[in-house]
C-alpha cells in the first residue's frame, strides 16, 4: 500500500490517496482519518466506504468521508478500478467487487485500526459492492446500505437513461441474465453474516424505494438481522438538517454494533 498526504477540507480530519493491489491491478482508494489517530494509540473503528456511480458519476467526495471521519472513524473509500488513473476497467458489480475485499483487508492490517470493528458502507450503485462484502468478509461487523441498489434487473426496467451504459457495461437483462443476477445481492442474501441498516428515501428518482422494500423482504425471508429507516419527501441525495440527522442515528447505530460484539467477548473471558 502506498500513501500519499492531500488537501484536508474539514478540520480535524487528514486525507490520503491510497494506492493498492486487487486482483494484480493498482487501484486507488481515499482514505480519511481523524487527526486523533495513531498507528500505536487507541485501535480506532472503521467504515469500507462504497462509492455510487460509475467513472465521473457518483465520485467520492471528499468532504462526505472526512465528515464521516469526524466520529472518530477511519474511512476507507475504494474509486474501484479503472477510476481515478486506477488499471483496469469498472464492471458496475462485476470483478471490480475485488477491489472492495481487498480493501477490507487493507483495514484489517492498518496499524490503529480495530479488525473486529470494521463495517461496509455502501450508497446509490456502492449498495451492490457493499452487500457483496458483507458476504464475503465473514468477519464484517455491520452493513449500510443508504439509496441502495439491491436489484439490477429493477435498474434496467426504471433507469431508462442508464440502459445504454449498463448494456454497454453488464449487457441486456435478457442476453447476459447470468451477469445482472451475478451483481444483484438478493439472490445470495443468505450469505450475510451481519445485521444491516437500510436507509432510503421515499421519493428517491434514482434508486427507486422498491429496492429498500425488496431488501428487507429478502433479509426478512431468511431471518437477518436488518433495520430499515424510510424518510418521507427524501430523494436519492438527503440534504441539510436531515443528512445530518441520519448520518448522526447511522453512526450511533454502528457504535451499538461494535458494543454488542465486544460485550460477548468480555462475559466469555469472565468465564
Amino acid at each position: 500500500m502506498k500513501m500519499t498526504q492531500d488537501k484536508s477540507v474539514v478540520e480535524g480530519v487528514r486525507l490520503y490517496t491510497v494506492s493498492y493491489y486487487s486482483e494484480g491491478l493498482l487501484v486507488k482508494a481515499a482514505l480519511a482519518v481523524p487527526e486523533t489517530y495513531a498507528e500505536t494509540g487507541p485501535a480506532l473503528p472503521a467504515l469500507l466506504y462504497c462509492r455510487g456511480g460509475i467513472r465521473g458519476v457518483g465520485k467520492v467526495r471528499p468532504e462526505r468521508i472526512s465528515q464521516m471521519a469526524q466520529f472518530g472513524y477511519v474511512v476507507l473509500a475504494p474509486h474501484y478500478r479503472g477510476n481515478e488513473g486506477g488499471e483496469g476497467r469498472d464492471e458496475f458489480g462485476g470483478a471490480d467487487r475485488h477491489d472492495v475485499f481487498a480493501a477490507y483487508e487493507l483495514l484489517r492490517e492498518m496499524p490503529g485500526v480495530d479488525p473486529a470493528r470494521i463495517s461496509v458502507y455502501g450508497f446509490s450503485r456502492g449498495g451492490i459492492m457493499a452487500l457483496m462484502a458483507a458476504m464475503e468478509c465473514k468477519e464484517m461487523l455491520s452493513c449500510v446500505v443508504w439509496g441502495g441498489v439491491s436489484d439490477l434487473f429493477l435498474t434496467y426496467e426504471e433507469r431508462v437513461d442508464l440502459r445504454r451504459m449498463l448494456r454497454r457495461t453488464v449487457g441486456h437483462p435478457r442476453k447476459q441474465e447470468e451477469a445482472y443476477r451475478d451483481r444483484t445481492p438478493l439472490y445470495r442474501i443468505s450469505e450475510i453474516a451481519c445485521p444491516v441498516l437500510i436507509i432510503h428515501g421515499e421519493d428517491d428518482e434514482n434508486v427507486g424505494v422498491e429496492h429498500a422494500h425488496r431488501l428487507a423482504h429478502a433479509l426478512e425471508e431468511v431471518g437477518k438481522p436488518y433495520e430499515m429507516w424510510l424518510e418521507e419527501g427524501a430523494s436519492h441525495l438527503f440534504q441539510g438538517a436531515v443528512l445530518e440527522s441520519y448520518t448522526r442515528r447511522m453512526f450511533a447505530w454502528l457504535d451499538e454494533q461494535g458494543k454488542r460484539r465486544v460485550e460477548p467477548s468480555r462475559l466469555q473471558e469472565k468465564h
